[in-house]
Formats: structure tokens, sequence, C-alpha cells
């Protein structure tokens, strides 16, 4: 999320067809040199271990997205590879950027076994093969026969043979190749399994796309004696992965514009909600200000650790244009809920400084006023550093919680989610 947002895309699915573009480079550069120019590109924007910039300008990444222009496979953009037929994406190459970051963040050593959920292209077993060398041993996962069968001619034709590609449910792992040193997940994940805890050895790392209050990130966690701790979250979104049913959506008003979406763990009434939009409309802003290309995306995280009625709101240009509802970025802002009430993150251009915009919230409902006054409490604690990012601890659900940690608890099926900014109090440690 942003006034310019980035998202990377990758992930396995049931059913799809094929892009049919021809590869070409109309630019006549060398492949070589688009893929040095992939990793400086890379290298202006994080820092990277020797090992994984050595894989990056290794492995050849054209050469898993055949049907893409050449020029394609090395910028900064997911590659569609497969979609369903009604045309959703189904899988793709993520972006470079996003791949580099959760391979540095996995911390892949020579001789590990690593497990990879959603084979995608076959691009990132590859290059995990590259770090893990030639006494590592990697497993990659696709629920979708044509996805393993694309990622295996792929790996196939590149040296990768020895790279291990299953059919299969990646929510159930491969126990019979583990345990694994680590595991990584290329497919949005709004639960982690227990099979992945059992699969994992003590002290292990797992890396994934992990999605709670509507927002998605990229989370490196370690595996403690009796919980996941993180160590290292970055923005991205994913396509998400099948069976994991964690979310629900429903519109708010006669004309079907606006819409919530919310995890299945949140008591929310839609009901009460519904025309909440016609009620009375209540402005609050923060002194915080961005200019047109700097991001914002970690309020929202703020907002989901004080927060139980944290969402995602969605407005159909249409409720743009009218009033009606203007969020700061129509697809996908954050908002809260709470007693029929609801108010939205949003921003204007700034009277004094037009190139920079002003960021507040808007409330309806009865509690709209308070709720407001609670997004822009979380807008100024974001002003005040950043670059923060919270730390997340999550438990399976079988294993006894000693005793509560600091954060806002967020239920799902088979972990208890903690998550909390540094500066979370006691009052935070209360869940739905």
């Amino acid at each position: 999320m942003g006034l310019r947002s980035r998202w990377a895309r990758h992930g396995p699915g049931r059913s799809g067809r094929k892009e049919t573009a021809m590869s070409t480079n109309t630019t006549g550069t060398a492949p070589e040199v688009l893929r040095a120019q992939m990793v400086e590109r890379i290298l202006a924007g994080q820092r990277l271990t020797p090992a994984v910039e050595a894989a990056l300008r290794q492995v050849e990444r054209h050469r898993y997205v055949p049907a893409a222009p050449i020029t394609d496979a090395y910028n900064e953009q997911a590659v569609i590879t497969h979609t369903f037929p009604d045309g959703a994406h189904l899988s793709c190459a993520s972006g470079p950027t996003i791949v580099a970051g959760m391979l540095d963040a996995l911390d892949v050593r020579p001789g590990h076994k690593i497990m990879e959920i959603g084979a995608g292209t076959g691009y990132n077993a590859a290059l995990l093969a590259t770090l893990a060398s030639a006494t590592g041993e990697v497993t990659t996962i696709d629920i979708n026969s044509d996805v393993t069968a694309a990622a295996r001619r792929n790996l196939d034709a590149t040296g990768y043979g020895h790279v291990r590609v299953i059919t299969g449910d990646g929510a159930e792992g491969a126990a019979e190749h583990g345990p694994y040193d680590r595991i990584i997940v290329t497919v949005g994940a709004w639960d982690i399994p227990h099979a992945w805890w059992d699969q994992l050895v003590p002290g292990g790392r797992l890396v994934l796309p992990l999605r709670w209050r509507g927002t998605t990130r990229a989370v490196a966690f370690v595996k403690r004696d009796d919980h996941w701790n993180s160590d290292w979250v970055f923005l991205c979104g994913f396509v998400p992965m099948l069976g994991q049913p964690g979310e629900q959506s429903a519109t708010i008003d006669a004309d079907r514009l606006v819409t919530l979406h919310y995890d299945i763990d949140q008591p929310i009434d839609i009901t009460a909600l519904y025309g909440v939009l016609d009620r009375d409309r209540l402005e609050v802003w923060s002194d915080a200000s961005v200019g047109g290309e700097e991001p914002f995306d970690r309020i929202w995280l703020h907002l989901s650790t004080v927060h139980a009625g944290t969402v995602r709101i969605q407005a159909d240009q249409r409720a743009v244009r009218s009033g009606l509802c203007t969020p700061a970025i129509a697809t996908r802002s954050p908002a809260l809920v709470e007693d029929g009430s609801v108010a939205y993150f949003t921003i204007r251009r700034r009277q004094e400084s037009p190139e920079r915009w002003q960021l507040g919230a808007i409330g309806h409902g009865p509690a709209g006023e308070q709720l407001a006054i609670r997004v822009v409490e979380q807008i100024d604690a974001w002003d005040r550093d950043r670059a923060a990012d919270p730390h997340l601890r999550a438990y399976p659900t079988d294993t006894p919680v000693p005793s509560p940690p600091a954060g806002k608890l967020i239920v799902k099926p088979q972990i208890r989610l903690y998550v909390r900014y540094s500066s979370a109090g006691p009052a935070l440690n209360q869940g739905l």
C-alpha cells in the first residue's frame, strides 16, 4: 500500500492456461547484462549476503519464463505464467526484489535440506539449490500439476534435475523427505499449518508471506521450543494459498460499491454496518504527510496491533467519485469497525504544499469519530518511527502458552498470533 503500490505475486492453484507470448528481446541486450542490471537494482534498495547475490547473478531467470520477453524476466515485476479460466492469477514468477529479500532472510547454508511451498516456475527452487550447494537438498511442492510439470521442465533444462518436484498439498508438507533446516513459502498464507512446525528442525527458519487483518507481510520466523519468533518483516503481496479460507467479505452500502474484508475470527456484525456510510461523516487529520513516492503501508500494521476491529476496506471508483467512500487507496486501505461504526484511513493534498499528502481518517456511525481518532493516533505512532516493523510470536494451537506475551492476540485455526510494537503496553494483551 502507498501512493505507489508494489506487489509481488507468486503461487499455485488448481487449473489454468499458460500465457502464449513469444520470447523476445526487443532491446538486443544480452541476458547476462540484464541479469547484472537486475541485481544492481536490487542492491540499490537492500543489502544481500554475498551468497544470495551470487545466486541471483548465476541463475538465468529468463529461462524459467520462456513465454515472456527477456526484458520482462529481469524487470521488477511479477511474470504471470498460469491463470484461472476467469483470468485470476494462478501462478507467476515473483518480482526479483521480494525473491531476493526472502532468500536473504531464509539464510540457506550449504548442505541444508529445504522445503519450498509453491513451485511456481522453478526459478526460486533453482536459487535455493544453488545456495544449498551439491551437498544440500531441495523439495518444492505445488498443488497444481500444470505448475509442477512446467517447473520440472524448467529445472531439468537448466541443470537442476536434482531438485525434487512434488504435486501435492503444500499445507501437508512432505514429511517423508524431512525434517528440513529451512522452509520457504511462496504463496500467501493466512495460517501456519502444524505440518510445517513438525517438519522443521528446532532452530530452523520459516519464511512466508503471512496475512492478517487484510494485509500481507513476508515474515521470517525462527522455531523456538514452543513458538515461532519473528526477526524480519517485509512488505509483499502474493497469490493466496488454496485451502485456507480465512477471510470473508460483505458490502455495506445499498449499491454494493463498498466492501469490508475481515478475518473469520473477528465477530463483526455486518448487519449493523449496513448503510453506515450514509450517516454523518467526521474527518480527523494528523499533521503527518507524505510525498508521492513515500510509502505509508506500516500504518496498517500499527492498527493491527492495537484494535481488534482492523479490517480492509475496498471502494469502487463510483463510490470514490460520489464521495460516499474515499480511502487512501481505493482497492485496499485499513479501516476500524466497532459497534455499528467505521473509520477508514484517507489522504488529501496539503493546501500549503500540494506536492505532499496529509494523512487522516474519516468516520461514520455513533463511534465514528472515536474510531477516526484512534486511526490518527496510530498514524502519529507510525510517524515517530516510519521504518519500525512489529514483532510477531506464534504458538501452534496444540501448544500451551506459558504466559500471554505482549501484543494483540489474533486467533487462527492452527496458530495463536501475537503482534506488537516494542512500545506496546499491557493494555494491548487482550484478544477478541
